[in-house]
């Protein structure tokens, strides 16, 4: 007989989120009624489809005007600076939400994007990915253009009435491939 043995924060992403990660108002980039302020938000699901309500996800990303916020303050909103970084978690219906900004693109002829990571339960590692904004240069983006259309098409958000929507699909599932998920250097599998 062989003993039980529990998962150490060692051994897996998570749920050890709802503890120590969140922050008051970690999902405001901006405050939701702020001039300019969109919702970025979607669904995160597993294999089966099905959501998973105990994800967490960061995003890093540019101002409107396309520069690299330089302000300190990320843990402590104060309702004006921008600082490029949130964090969320996922309710019991999978959905995340971000009160933030439409990046601009960083350089002249660049397609706009949000970086975005997923921690989550199962994953001995986190996922990053990329949310890129509909519009102009998305062919000219070396990494969009690397990928076969139907999978490029997993980082491309849809515009709505209140921003834009960026689902995550952890696995292929019936219907919905895969999220594409990049490997920066340094970073273990």
């Amino acid at each position: 007989m062989s003993p039980l043995l529990t998962a150490t924060p060692g051994q897996t992403v998570g749920p050890f989120f709802g503890y120590a990660l969140p922050f008051d108002r970690c999902h405001e980039l901006v405050p939701s009624g702020s001039p300019n302020a969109v919702q970025l938000w979607g669904i995160v699901a597993d294999g089966d489809g099905r959501p998973v309500p105990d994800a967490l996800l960061e995003i890093w990303q540019a101002d409107a005007d396309g520069g690299v916020p330089k302000a300190c303050g990320s843990l402590r909103r104060d309702g004006f600076t921008f600082t490029g970084w949130g964090r969320a978690s996922t309710g019991d219906d999978g959905r995340y939400s971000f009160s933030t900004v439409i990046p601009g693109p960083s350089r002249p002829g660049a397609a706009a994007f949000i970086l975005v990571t997923v921690f989550a339960r199962g994953l001995l590692n986190r996922l990053f990915t990329r949310a890129y904004v509909p519009g102009e240069h998305l062919s000219e983006d070396p990494l969009l253009a690397s990928l076969p259309p139907d999978r490029r098409e997993t980082l491309i958000a849809t515009r709505d009435a209140g921003g834009l929507r960026f689902d995550i699909q952890l696995q292929d599932a019936p219907g919905k491939p895969e999220t594409v998920f990049l490997r920066y250097p340094g970073h273990q599998r």
